[in-house]
Formats: C-alpha cells, sequence, structure tokens
C-alpha cells in the first residue's frame, strides 16, 4: 500500500490555521468532508472519540489522528502542515505541526492497521519531514507524500 493510493492531491491542507487540537480536528473533518462525501460533525466525532482514549500525537510533532467511519467504501487519509504548531498532548509533550488523518470503512481490519503502520513509516523518515516543514505549498507536500518509498531511501 502507498500513500498515493489513500491521499488525493485535494487532500493537503498546507498552511492550516489551528490554535488547539480541536480546532485542528475540525478543520481536517471540513477537508475529510469535501474528500469523502461524508458529514464533517460526523468526522470530527469519530476523530475526537478517538483522542479521548489517547493522544494519536507520537512525538516528534507528528500526529495520526484516525478513526472508523460508516459509510466509507476504502481508506481515505487527509495531511495537514499547520502554520504554528499546537499542543496535541503528544507522548514527547512536543506540539504538533504535521498531521495525516486516516479514516476507515467500518469494515476494515487489516487494511487499516497496514495503513496506519504506512503512514507511521513514512512520518518516521527524518528526511521527508524535514521536507514537509520546508514547504508551504500543497502541490509539493502531496508530491512529497506520495513519492514512493524506494526512491526516498535512495
Amino acid at each position: 500500500m502507498e500513500l498515493a493510493d489513500i491521499l488525493g492531491p485535494d487532500a493537503v491542507i498546507a498552511d492550516m490555521r489551528a490554535s488547539s487540537k480541536k480546532q485542528a480536528l475540525l478543520e481536517v473533518a471540513q477537508r475529510a468532508a469535501t474528500v469523502t462525501g461524508l458529514h464533517e460533525r460526523a468526522i470530527f466525532d469519530v476523530l475526537l472519540e478517538r483522542e479521548r482514549l489517547g493522544s494519536t500525537g507520537l512525538g516528534g510533532g507528528i500526529a495520526i489522528p484516525h478513526g472508523k467511519m460508516p459509510g466509507l467504501g476504502r481508506l481515505y487519509g487527509v495531511f495537514a502542515r499547520l502554520a504554528a504548531p499546537i499542543d496535541f498532548e503528544a507522548i514527547d509533550a512536543r506540539p504538533v505541526d504535521l498531521m495525516f488523518v486516516l479514516l476507515a470503512p467500518e469494515s476494515a481490519g487489516a487494511d487499516h492497521l497496514k495503513a496506519l503502520s504506512r503512514v507511521s513509516r513514512a512520518l518516521r523518515d527524518r528526511v521527508l519531514v524535514e521536507k514537509l516543514r520546508a514547504t508551504d505549498r500543497a502541490d509539493a507536500l502531496y508530491a512529497l507524500l506520495v513519492e514512493p518509498q524506494k526512491s526516498r531511501a535512495a
């Protein structure tokens, strides 16, 4: 599974302005609603409920909010680069400036976990993360994210 399988060019927010975790989740829920056709409030509620179980802030300024949604036919991703880091209650207490939201169909067991693993692996690539932080153009962010893993390792 490649990120291009779940992330479209219209699902990248290059310079998101949010002052809190809740506001950031609301902003990405709005974009996810546009991309998926689902209601933004339903998406926001699923993401917020997952955050109540424990922060999806992985550390290093990265968060991967995720959840399963009724009515989805496939996995969807939304990537956001925040204009300014926000507190996300991350494991390392560091503020978050990169978010990759993953939404999966209710029936997606292994596929959901594979996608989470793929996103996590990509965002552990320090070179990629530096490049993501260095640009504020949606098209450039998208190109960096969907570039095949092998070419990044070279």
